[in-house]
């Protein structure tokens, strides 16, 4: 049975913050006027996100204290215990309700991503439509950019290389985000937020690869300059710098080196995307012609260099064994931090 718009309302401001609520009900009002099966598709997409939140809602805090037979569980002791995890366990390793609210967002994603595809069908209609279209993609960017901060967090868990204060830190922040799963990145790391949409919104053009062009548009972007200064400052370490490289170009340490290499032995002065894409043998990414970010491009480009991370701390590798983003969370995590010292190792 198709969902009311009455019921859709009430949806919307149990699932959807202030900014996204007008939103999804104007693309939700306009898609059932004109292609009424996406509307369906959509409403169903809506009720198993609603079924999810309902779950989540059924969940007790991660907080509060709880046993199972002989097993004592409570707050020190998840905190503890997620300090202490290799990731080698994926999800297994992670409380039952940190699944849900990871499910919640990705199913909150999905929605989002096929309000954008629906409104897209509708823009040569009406112009209107282009501007619904940009909104919903920029809230479904803040989604994605909020996937990528937990994904971050988890990362920083597993690192060996982390402080065991600053893994407390990122342990007690990962919680507060599984209790809340309205809580966006703009409520927890508005720094990242802005650099992400910054670099979102930056094709790289390689050229001499040093950067210089993608830095200053990623300054025309209004990227956070605590972001940029944290990574121009003078006590900047090697790895620190290598893992802004990789930022700057959204490639791995190791796919510079082999541009590098190629460059020398082609006897270039300069590259281009296209060439690059060649010698690498995947596709460089750009930005779009009409200027509208694509977030999943973002998303793929950390997914990369955090790969490339976790094997160069395996395998003993050359590079950066953390990406930009785990260095400025480092500093943010540790910037207000009481007691700065640990006998952990603060460095890679």
């Amino acid at each position: 049975m198709a969902m009311s718009s009455g019921s859709e309302l009430v949806t919307a401001i149990r699932l959807f913050d202030k900014q996204e609520r007008p939103l999804v009900g104007a693309a939700l009002a306009a898609i059932s006027d004109r292609t009424p099966d996406d509307a369906a598709v959509l409403r169903s997409l809506l009720r198993r996100l609603a079924t999810i939140n309902e779950m989540l809602d059924a969940s007790a805090s991660l907080r509060r204290d709880k046993q199972l037979a002989l097993d004592v569980r409570n707050e020190k002791t998840l905190v503890d215990h997620l300090t202490r995890i290799d990731g080698l366990g994926g999800d297994l390793e992670l409380p039952f309700k940190s699944t849900l609210s990871r499910t919640f967002l990705l199913a909150k994603i999905q929605f989002l991503r096929g309000l954008v595809k629906s409104t897209k069908c509708l823009e040569s209609d009406d112009n209107d439509f282009a501007h619904l279209r940009h909104d919903l993609r920029e809230e479904l960017a803040q989604s994605i950019y909020t996937l990528l901060a937990e994904e971050l967090l988890l990362a920083l868990l597993r690192k060996p290389n982390v402080t065991r204060a600053t893994k407390r830190r990122a342990a007690n922040q990962l919680i507060t985000i599984w209790d809340n799963a309205q809580l966006e990145i703009d409520d927890f790391s508005p720094i990242l937020e802005a650099a992400w949409h910054a670099r979102n919104k930056v094709s790289s053009k390689l050229g001499c690869l040093l950067g210089t062009t993608e830095y200053f548009r990623l300054v025309s972007e209004n990227c956070p300059n605590q972001f940029l200064e944290f990574f121009c400052r003078e006590e900047v370490s090697r790895s620190e710098g290598q893992a802004f490289e990789e930022f700057l170009f959204n490639m791995t340490y190791e796919e510079l080196q082999i541009l590098g290499d190629a460059m020398r032995a082609h006897g270039r002065d300069s590259i281009q995307p296209q060439w690059a894409s060649e010698i690498l043998g995947r596709k460089i990414e750009e930005l779009d012609p009409s200027g509208e970010i694509d977030p999943m491009a973002l998303y793929r480009s950390y997914y990369r260099r955090q790969l490339a991370a976790d094997f160069r701390i395996m395998a003993g590798a050359e590079g950066p064994r953390r990406t930009a983003e785990a260095y400025m969370m480092i500093y943010v995590l540790d910037q207000d931090a009481d007691d700065k010292t640990d006998p952990g190792l603060m460095d890679d």
